[in-house]
């Protein structure tokens, strides 16, 4: 096989939780006063709490916030999205990317995520996957988010590989050039997919199999 590891971003690859983010964002943002929507709520995919949050005050007019201010409101985002997070259970695990992930253990690849999410342990929780992954790369140990590649090399140095040996699975374009940047080879869902921003380009989450045990 070609490669040794595969590395999985979590949301929008394992399982989905745009939705939560989305409300709870807008809630935030609604008791700002500040407007948002799914469009804007897109450019959030993969980047970090605090990014995020200036992203969506790129529409805030009212007094200068400090620091600290934002802190709490990344603060108060994350206490709604968490909240909602515990609504997902293991039946919210595809078929699909569970048959594919046991496939490609069975071959004998080491599996990790490398996700910026500070809630990867606790979603994974909830999935049934809490022990599942031999890493866990997070928003807890990394300092810079996609498209930087700390997270994906910190992924690779817990499983003891170079970058070559592993393939990064993503489903946001941002993702997929952190990839690329730490010397990853991609394979791509979703909209990244659609973009054509991997080395493999997937129709569906289960033509992982081809792609990785050739």
């Amino acid at each position: 096989m070609k490669y040794k590891a595969i590395i999985f971003d979590l949301d929008g690859v394992i399982c989905f939780t745009d939705e939560y983010h989305y409300l709870a964002w807008k809630k935030m943002a609604d008791d700002l006063g500040v407007y948002f929507d799914r469009t804007i709520n897109n450019r959030l995919r993969g980047v970090s709490r605090m990014e995020s949050l200036e992203i969506v005050l790129e529409r805030y007019d009212g007094p200068a916030l400090t620091q600290e201010q934002k802190v709490e409101l990344a603060t108060k985002k994350n206490d709604l999205y968490r909240e909602s997070l515990h609504q997902l259970s293991p039946a919210d695990l595809s078929a699909e990317v569970k048959d594919t992930l046991d496939a490609l253990r069975a071959a004998g690849l080491k599996l990790a995520i490398g996700s910026s999410s500070k809630n990867t342990a606790f979603i994974l929780g909830q999935l049934g996957l809490g022990n599942y992954f031999d890493a866990v790369s997070d928003g807890n140990n990394i300092t810079n988010s996609k498209p930087d590649p700390e997270v994906f090399l910190k992924a690779a140095e817990m499983l003891g590989l170079d970058p070559k040996d592993c393939l990064v699975v993503e489903d946001a374009v941002s993702g997929a050039q952190a990839g690329h940047a730490g010397g990853f080879e991609v394979a791509c869902v979703g909209d990244a997919s659609k973009a054509g921003a991997g080395d493999y380009n997937m129709g569906s989450f289960q033509e992982l199999r081809q792609v990785a045990l050739n």
